[in-house]
């Protein structure tokens, strides 16, 4: 066990050398949340005059938009941490050290955590200072929120990466734009029952469903649902358990057929 967690921290260490060298890193991972967040600050506020429900709930597009971008930069940081491996050809010099390809996903995986940190945290602060709005008013079940998030942006980054490794760089789209097709389901801007009852089936199968239900439980009622928070954990670990198998099983085709070094296109 102390081989293989020395083994996870020299990945991580790998990626803080990275940022170290590099504020544009940095700044990647605070420039697009704080965009949106700017944005979505002005239209909240022009609504807070013209709809009862968001002057009843306020920050609740914020609050949504905050936690959405949770989810995003889970799921981005740990995709780029391990296309930083791809782009730099050093796939290859990794697996032919004693890394095991589990400790190299749980290296990435404290990596977009890091990132995520670095990126959220700022962003909230300027929700607060620019609008008055903090979402650490949501109290405890915050930390609930930020880690259900977290774990399902990593099983669809682990398993968006495992196939990058599989299939070449040609399929680094789906690195960037997997995510977003379950933005319309996820109710983050709007509740789960404004779907067509057919896709409200599917809603409840993804746990951002649960986590954005739960928030909007929380800004108009403050009443905090448990057990949606303890569904949606339920499915974050399953789902992540499926990712770290998807990744594993994805290296072991690619070793095998041979194109675990062919990063190209």
């Amino acid at each position: 066990m102390g081989g293989s967690f020395q083994r996870i921290g020299a990945v991580v260490l790998r990626h803080v050398y990275l940022f170290r060298s590099s504020w544009l890193r940095i700044l990647d991972s605070i420039y697009w949340p704080a965009v949106q967040m700017v944005m979505w600050g002005f239209l909240t506020q022009f609504l807070a005059g013209q709809t009862s429900y968001v002057a009843q709930a306020a920050g609740v597009l914020l609050s949504g938009l905050l936690l959405w971008e949770v989810l995003i930069r889970g799921n981005l940081s740990l995709s780029i941490a391990f296309l930083e491996e791809m782009w730099s050809r050093n796939l290859g010099h990794l697996f032919v050290s004693p890394l095991r390809p589990i400790e190299m996903a749980a290296g990435i995986v404290t990596v977009s955590l890091l990132r995520t940190l670095m990126g959220m945290i700022p962003v909230s602060l300027l929700a607060w200072a620019f609008f008055g709005y903090s979402i650490y008013d949501l109290g405890l079940p915050l930390v609930a929120f930020f880690l259900i998030l977290q774990m399902f942006g990593w099983a669809v980054g682990l398993s968006m990466s495992g196939m990058i490794m599989r299939m070449g760089l040609s399929a680094e789209t789906f690195a960037w734009a997997g995510i977003f097709i379950l933005l319309p389901i996820s109710g983050v801007y709007y509740p789960v029952s404004a779907l067509p009852q057919w896709l409200q089936y599917v809603a409840w199968c993804v746990p951002t469903a649960y986590v954005f239900e739960g928030m909007r439980g929380i800004l108009t009622t403050q009443i905090v649902r448990w057990d949606l928070l303890a569904a949606a954990f339920g499915l974050s670990a399953l789902y992540l358990a499926l990712g770290f198998r998807i990744f594993l099983m994805f290296f072991a085709r690619a070793r095998r057929d041979g194109t675990l070094l062919q990063t190209g296109e």
